[in-house]
C-alpha cells in the first residue's frame, strides 16, 4: 500500500467512524463491515460521525440495522444534528428554511426550530445534501436569503461516494449558492473541530485513546489532526491511495475489516 512503512497491531479504546465509504457504499454494507463493527466493540466504544444530513439519528440506526450494521442513534452524530445543535446554541430557537432532505428537516424540528418553507422570510437557510434539489428549490433558498436569511451549511463535501463511482454532495448545493453570491458563515460538518469534539463528548474517552477513520483526507483526516486525534485512511469510499507528501493519516488499512484485525500500516508521523 503506497506510503506504507512497517505494519502494527495497534488497538484504540476509542474509535469515530465515517460511514459513507467506510461502512456503507451506495446503500449497501462494505463486505465484512458488520462484523469488523461487532469486533470493535469487543474491547472498544464506537460512535458514528457523518456528514451525511439526509437521515435522522434513528432513521440511520434503522438503515444500518437492515444493513446488518447494529448502531444505537445516541451513539450517532450527523451534520445535521450538528446544524440543529448550532443554532440552539447561539441563536436559540430559529425560524429556517431548508434545502436539504428530511433528515435534515427532522433534526431541526426535533431541535425546536420552525422550518418554513423555501423562499418565505427566515432567519437562516441551512443547506446540506438534497438529492431532489431542482432550480425552483435553489431559487427559493436564493429568496429567503435575499430577505435578509444567513446561510448555514451542514458541511460542504464535494462529492458522495456509490459503487458507480462519487457523485453530487452537499458541497454541490453550497457552491450554487456561493455563485450568486452567498457565502455560509459557519460549515459545521467535517473537518470542522467541533464536530469531532461533539463525537469524542459521547464517547468520554481520553483523545489519546481514540482514533478516527474515514476515507477522505480533507474532511476526516484533516479535521482528525486539527483536533489532535490519530487517524486511520480507509480505501473503500473516496481514496484511493496514501499520499506520499502533504496531509497524510496516522495509519492506513484497506477496509474496516483490517482496522478491526488492528494490523494498520504506520504512514504519518507521531504513529504510536
Amino acid at each position: 500500500m503506497s506510503g506504507a512503512k512497517v505494519v502494527v497491531d495497534r488497538r484504540y479504546r476509542g474509535y469515530i467512524l465515517d460511514v459513507d465509504g467506510v461502512l456503507v457504499r451506495g446503500g449497501e454494507a462494505i463486505p465484512g463491515a458488520g462484523d469488523a463493527l461487532r469486533r470493535l466493540r469487543e474491547d472498544a466504544d464506537v460512535v458514528l460521525l457523518t456528514n451525511n444530513s439526509t437521515r435522522t439519528r434513528d432513521a440511520l440506526a434503522r438503515n444500518l440495522a437492515a444493513l446488518g450494521l447494529d448502531v444505537a442513534p445516541a451513539k450517532i452524530v450527523t451534520s445535521a444534528v450538528l446544524a440543529a445543535r448550532w443554532l440552539a446554541e447561539r441563536e436559540g430557537i430559529c425560524r429556517v428554511a431548508v434545502l436539504g432532505e428530511e433528515g435534515l428537516v427532522e433534526e431541526l424540528s426535533f431541535a425546536g426550530h420552525e422550518v418554513v418553507a423555501l423562499g418565505a422570510p427566515a432567519g437562516w437557510v441551512v443547506a446540506g445534501m438534497d438529492r431532489s434539489a431542482t432550480y425552483d428549490r435553489l431559487a427559493g433558498a436564493a429568496a429567503s436569503l435575499r430577505s435578509g436569511a444567513r446561510l448555514l451549511a451542514t458541511n460542504d463535501d464535494a462529492t458522495y461516494p456509490t459503487p458507480d463511482g462519487p457523485v453530487p454532495g452537499a458541497g454541490a448545493m453550497i457552491g450554487a449558492l456561493r455563485g450568486i453570491g452567498y457565502r455560509p458563515e459557519a460549515i459545521l460538518g467535517k473537518p470542522n473541530v467541533a464536530a469531532f469534539e461533539a463525537a469524542l463528548c459521547v464517547l468520554g474517552i481520553s483523545p489519546n485513546e481514540v482514533v478516527v477513520v474515514g476515507d477522505r483526507l480533507e474532511t476526516d483526516i484533516a479535521g482528525a489532526r486539527n483536533a489532535g486525534l490519530d487517524s486511520i485512511l480507509v480505501q473503500t469510499g473516496i481514496a484511493r491511495k496514501v499520499p506520499q507528501t502533504g496531509l497524510r493519516p496516522t495509519w492506513s488499512a484497506h477496509d474496516i475489516s483490517a482496522v478491526a484485525d488492528g494490523a494498520l500500516l504506520a504512514v504519518g508521523k507521531g504513529a504510536r
